[in-house]
């Protein structure tokens, strides 16, 4: 499977006649957005935003970031299963990315878990969403609308959104794009590809832990699959979308399914240091059961795939980590060599176990920070979305919002600020 990114960049988003890119200015005709917004009928209202980098502006709650892209050629459709037909999958051909931005989905609050973006101060230094011009959409969903299709909704309208910007500009005709190749070969290939290089697959798990905290996969909820092969370039084609309101600092959006720095790098140093040899999702369960099933079959197919080691990635914490880490233990103990990304969360201070569950053979952890350090955010000139939530986002606590109109909240209210897939602003390298 080949997969073309033809990249066109977005360095500033301003309002106006045609939906169109010239020279890096990304313009958008609002009315034609709120026309294919509002479709949906259980939506009462769509307002919109603009935030650029370095501004004194705050968006809150932050719901979902989407990258916009569309199909230049191909089969399927960007974001299968929501847009596009189901009758043939997506990861090859030539995509438009309107790279450099984002559409983020705010509004009423869903859940406690949706997120801060600060496009500066040092709440800026924790979401990569601070570097993005970004096009906000205000979501108000009808009175009667219950939480679980609220978050429906708001989930529809950022995918709609986002295919329809990038389907504009596509018609507008792209004076030029920074075009990216990724060839996944057919594993009978691959397999007999780089036969000096270690073999690494990537396990990629799922937050499906019930009602808003789920994934989609084809449009499909990840709570109901059993563990699965994909191509890499599938999920750079938005076969994976974001659908949980789980805490903010580690919840993969969709932006980060679709620009995953794992498959990334892993893309990176296939043939020179390593051969890729697949990606399988698996999900995140609640009963013991389930999670035995999922690890098993997990490793099984690490393990068909002729693997000599893995990268196991989480999403959220607490229950989540009994997953991470049955894999993990059932990897090694079958001679599977194990790296595990994942976040912390050990208290203010640092001192509490950092996992819910840990295992001896998880001795080799890449961590993305400590969910539970607390920052001060300073008042912002302006705020997008609900600024009254503060109180009750995740990492918010009584008391939060201080005299002078800042927030002291734990970093894992900012969206991204811990990102288990590594689309964060924190790291630290060993040399």
């Amino acid at each position: 499977m080949k997969l073309e990114l033809h990249k066109t960049a977005v360095n500033k988003i301003c309002f106006g006649e045609t939906t169109q890119v010239r020279n890096g200015v990304l313009t958008v005709n609002q009315e034609e957005l709120r026309a294919i917004i509002l479709e949906d009928k259980k939506l009462a209202g769509v307002e919109f935003d603009l935030a650029h980098p370095g501004e004194s502006v705050r968006i809150m709650p932050v719901k979902d970031a989407i990258e916009p892209r569309v199909k230049i050629s191909g089969p399927g459709q960007v974001f299968p299963g929501f847009i596009g037909p189901l009758d043939m999958t997506v990861g090859e051909g030539r995509t438009l990315v309107l790279e450099g931005m984002a559409l983020l989905t705010t509004g009423r609050l869903i859940a406690a878990q949706e997120g801060i973006v600060d496009m500066s101060g040092p709440g800026a230094g924790y979401t990569p969403f601070s570097r993005t011009a970004n096009l906000v959409l205000l979501l108000t969903p009808r009175e009667n609308v219950k939480l679980h299709e609220a978050e429906q909704c708001c989930r529809l309208a950022g995918l709609r959104a986002a295919h329809h910007v990038a389907a504009g500009c596509l018609a507008a005709g792209i004076a030029e794009a920074r075009v990216e190749s990724y060839e996944f070969s057919p594993l009978s290939e691959a397999l007999g590809r780089c036969p000096d290089l270690p073999r690494v697959a990537y396990v990629y798990m799922l937050q499906s832990q019930g009602l808003l905290h789920d994934t989609w996969v084809y449009g499909a909820d990840a709570k109901k699959i059993l563990p699965t092969l994909m191509s890499p370039t599938e999920i750079m084609d938005g076969a994976i979308v974001s659908g949980n309101c789980v805490s903010a600092c580690d919840k993969n959006s969709t932006y980060a399914h679709q620009n995953n720095p794992i498959i990334n790098a892993l893309f990176k140093r296939h043939g020179t240091e390593l051969n890729f040899v697949g990606v399988i999702i698996t999900n995140e369960n609640v009963t013991l059961d389930d999670k035995q099933r999922s690890s098993s079959l997990a490793v099984r197919l690490v393990r068909l795939l002729g693997a000599e080691a893995v990268i196991i990635s989480e999403e959220g914490f607490g229950n989540p980590d009994a997953d991470l880490i049955l894999n993990c233990a059932k990897a090694e103990k079958a001679g599977i060599k194990t790296v595990l990304v994942t976040d912390e969360f050990a208290g203010a201070d640092g001192a509490s176990q950092s996992l819910a569950d840990s295992c001896v053979e998880g001795d080799a952890v890449v961590t993305a920070g400590n969910a539970n350090a607390t920052v001060i955010l300073p008042p912002m000139a302006r705020v997008i979305g609900d600024p009254g939530q503060a109180d009750v986002l995740a990492g918010g606590f009584f008391g939060s919002r201080r005299p002078d109109g800042s927030l002291e909240v734990e970093i894992q209210a900012i969206t991204g600020a811990t990102s288990e897939l590594g689309l964060s602003r924190m790291s630290a390298y060993t040399i």
